[in-house]
């Protein structure tokens, strides 16, 4: 083997001191934060000394100050928006908020004011925690790579000098610096970071491999065929920045009718202050009138009868597993009709595992024999594959017996000495290579049947005779297949699997879960999920995407809706994602999306009894005279009784309701 293989250039850093700090925003780095938190703490002490009945110059100072800190930042947005002649429902807020401290309604104002100024910062820290993820997602590609000159000497350089036709080498347990393509050299790579393989993929010459994977136990040399701007890591890159960025803006439904009802309540503010003024009314009772109007008119139950549902239903399904990250997101979710599914991670554990142990005849062993032959040889191993049989020998207790001489080979497999026999275990094509007798027969035979249903296959050898075969497989999910068929019934048609693992593994799971055969799409990278979510969307759809990876991350930003596993999950698919399962529940999905929908008919019923409300008391104080307190007390009891309704959807019942509905 050359020397280059075998030496390490000084210069390269190892991989523990390569590993990319965690990037992720503090809260109070974020102005709108500071801005929030200090108007909450403002109105928290001006609050008790008000209710204690302490004298007003206590307290009115800090009220003031909760108006200026939590209401400039929206004043100045509103206003901003004004100028562009469009009126932010921000600014109709802050107005009523003023309107309601001129007669004397201080803390009301206030309190809209915190509301305001705490749904900003939570806005703004979930864009920033999304930002963190995408520019750590460049974390996963090493900067420097090993380049080989034509004299094959080496120099240590930025990955982002290389140019294409360079050759680069990447040593054992390196990650690929570039994509390119495999000259010289055999290893396993993982690229479960951009398609999902639940197991690393054997390299050889003419195989092509990608920045930021994984090498195994060999060397390899590469011949980089892309710029580092236009890697698939790169591209996963820009396609979740587009995605967030053109994704269209989410709106709640009440804010639909935002701008009209915006103007309609300021024209008729102004009109119910100045038509009485050009009758001959005085100035305080048409000012008293038009305050009135503004507090009966005033958005406030409208905005409850919409937050007060959602939330409750965010907090009930938190309780159980599914952390949704805002109300819009919430109400959005009870909309899709379409749902994509990643295989690896999410209908499946994402962790290989023993499924068959099939002894040879003649080979005097029996299933546990011969797990605990092959765990023997398998036990110094850092594969997937090496640990899956471990794991399994472990977890049927037997005793994984000492070994000495062992030896890897990329692509083939292990060799050890186990009770004074060579055990050799690795991949059948490469140990049968050549052996054409009639136990290498059955056992090729026994291997084909297990990869056809699905399976990786194993070889155990002893002695260089083949002893047994074992399958190993991505265990699926035990609720996959219910949550796959109420999701069908939720939707009215079956989900699409969408993976990036071979088309055998991909229709063998879905016959499985019950996913129709043109629904399977397999082999694809990122940006193939992305266009398979879009072709959906240009069907008029609305798309829900279930991922765990950073290779779904793309789909998930670009999908009206995006549910990331929780346990499992990337840090990108977790902060793209709009909500998260914690404890990769996966029958919680359909659950969830049951519940979105429980609460969007809770808030148009919220609306009902809100217009009700307003109509009354709009049309009391226009068409008679509507005494302020009566017009507070009726504004403020249209309020309690939504939100009392909304908070429905708090208990325990409403979640197993939703559930129950999925039976």
């Amino acid at each position: 083997m050359p020397s280059d293989l075998l030496q390490r250039p000084e210069r390269a850093a190892p991989a523990a001191s390569r590993t990319a700090p965690k990037r992720r925003t503090r809260v109070f780095a974020l102005a709108e934060a500071r801005w929030a938190a200090a108007a909450l703490v403002l109105f928290l002490i001006a609050l008790p000394l008000q209710l204690s009945g302490a004298p007003a110059w206590s307290w009115g100072p800090l009220y003031a100050a909760a108006y200026v800190t939590g209401g400039w930042e929206p004043a100045w947005a509103g206003l901003t928006a004004l100028r562009e002649k469009t009126l932010d429902v921000d600014l109709l807020m802050i107005v009523a908020a003023i309107g309601a401290a001129s007669i004397g309604q201080v803390m009301d104002g206030a309190l809209l004011i915190v509301i305001f100024a705490t749904s900003g910062a939570l806005e703004a820290l979930a864009t920033a925690r999304t930002q963190d993820a995408v520019r750590g997602l460049l974390d996963l590609a090493p900067t420097t790579a090993t380049r080989l000159a034509d004299d094959g000497s080496e120099a240590t350089v930025a990955t982002e000098d290389l140019v294409v036709g360079d050759t680069i080498l990447v040593r054992p347990g390196e990650r690929v610096g570039a994509d390119g393509r495999v000259l010289t050299g055999a290893s396993e790579v993982d690229q479960a970071t951009i398609t999902g393989e639940p197991l690393p993929v054997a390299k050889e010459t003419g195989d092509e491999v990608f920045a930021g994977t994984l090498n195994g136990t060999g060397a390899l040399r590469v011949k980089v065929e892309r710029d580092a701007s236009d890697s698939v890591i790169a591209r996963i890159v820009a396609m979740v920045e587009e995605a967030s960025e053109t994704k269209a803006p989410t709106q709640l439904f009440i804010e639909k009718v935002e701008q009209r009802y915006s103007l309609g309540m300021v024209f008729a503010t102004l009109a119910v202050f100045l038509v009485p003024l050009a009758f001959g009314a005085d100035l305080t009772g048409s000012l008293l009138r038009a305050m009135t109007f503004m507090i009966v008119a005033s958005p406030c139950a409208v905005v409850l009868a919409t937050m007060p549902p959602l939330l409750s239903a965010i907090a009930n399904a938190g309780r159980h597993g599914v952390l949704v990250k805002s109300a819009v997101v919430m109400e959005r979710l009870g909309q899709v009709d379409a749902v994509a599914l990643d295989k690896t991670g999410t209908l499946t554990e994402g962790t290989p595992r023993v499924t068959d142990i099939r002894p040879l005849n003649g080979s005097g062993l029996d299933e546990d024999a011969l797990l605990a032959l092959a765990a023997a040889a398998e036990h110094p191993s850092e594969h997937p594959l090496a640990r899956a049989v471990v794991d399994a020998a472990r977890t049927r207790g037997l005793a994984i017996a000492d070994m000495r001489d062992f030896t890897s080979t990329p692509g083939v497999g292990v060799t050890a000495t186990v009770g004074g026999h060579t055990v050799a275990v690795g991949a059948p094509a490469r140990l049968l290579d050549g052996t054409d007798d009639t136990e290498a027969a059955c056992a090729a035979e026994v291997a084909a049947e297990l990869e056809d249903s699905g399976r990786t296959a194993v070889l155990v050898l002893r002695d260089s005779s083949p002893v047994g075969v074992l399958g190993i497989a991505d265990r699926l999910r035990p609720d996959a297949a219910a949550t796959v068929a109420a999701l069908s019934a939720l939707t009215g048609s079956s989900p699409m699997l969408v993976t990036g693992d071979n088309p055998r593994a991909a229709a063998r799971l879905a016959a499985e879960v019950g996913i129709t055969g043109d629904e399977v799409h397999a082999g694809l990278l990122p940006e193939d999920k992305v266009e398979a979510v879009r072709r959906l969307e240009a069907r008029g759809r609305k798309v829900l995407v279930i991922g765990d990876g950073v290779n779904d991350a793309p789909a998930l930003a670009a999908a009206h809706s995006g549910i990331a596993m929780g346990r499992a999950g990337s840090d990108l698919a977790l902060e793209t994602a709009d909500a998260v399962i914690v404890r990769d529940e996966l029958a919680t999905v359909p659950t969830v999306v049951s519940l979105s929908r429980a609460a969007r008919r809770l808030v148009v019923q919220n609306l009902v009894i809100a217009a009700v409300f307003i109509s009354g008391l709009v049309v009391w104080d226009l068409a008679g005279h509507l005494p302020l307190p009566l017009g507070v007390l009726g504004h403020e009891g249209s309020t309690v009784i939504v939100g009392l309704n909304g908070l429905r959807l708090l208990r325990d019942a409403a979640w197993n309701r939703a559930a129950q509905d999925m039976r």
